[in-house]
């Protein structure tokens, strides 16, 4: 017997899309930290038990959808210049963070985040060794702790602080000479 085919899209796509909307319209409208499962179910059209079966709970739906809003499956940059891969790339996580929904949206999953590793944090890690390639100049965790980790904490807690030249700065420091 073979196994169920997945359907993408379909009602599935269409209640998850209206679940997504449904979060960033409400922690627009009254913070991250006032999102409960039964407002987003309440606000997507769908049965709040479907929203707690998927997620558990609003801390770990807010994570989620922090995480989709930065698209994993994105074009990366791949310039061959190390160093201008790096800084389009941070310049983009920067941008990314600059939407008061998207700093609103990381703040409230990283509440949720606890001791775990964030999807969002995978995905930049792998992003990082991809745009680093073979051999790498530098290890994975020297680019989350050098280039992510100083603009995620800027996003949580100096969004006024992510300027035009922080990607450059950033880079420059954690690039070897």
């Amino acid at each position: 017997m073979s196994a169920p085919v997945r359907r993408t899209g379909g009602r599935s796509a269409a209640v998850l899309a209206s679940i997504r909307y449904a979060v960033e319209e409400l922690v627009r409208e009254r913070g991250a930290e006032k999102v409960t499962i039964p407002l987003v179910a309440e606000r997507a059209g769908v049965n709040p038990t479907s929203v707690y079966r998927r997620w558990g709970d609003a801390a770990a739906l807010l994570n989620d959808i922090a995480t989709y809003r930065l698209d994993p499956d994105r074009e990366l940059p791949h310039s061959g210049d190390l160093r201008a891969d790096l800084i389009a790339w941070a310049r983009e996580v920067v941008e990314h963070y600059r939407k008061p929904i998207n700093a609103a949206l990381l703040r409230g999953g990283s509440a949720s985040a606890g001791e775990q590793e964030t999807e969002c944090l995978r995905n930049r890690r792998a992003e990082a060794l991809v745009i680093m390639g073979e051999p790498a100049a530098l290890d994975a965790d020297e680019i989350i702790d050098g280039i992510v980790g100083p603009i995620v904490y800027r996003a949580i807690f100096l969004p006024w602080t992510l300027d035009d030249d922080l990607p450059v700065r950033l880079v420059d420091k954690v690039l070897p000479a």
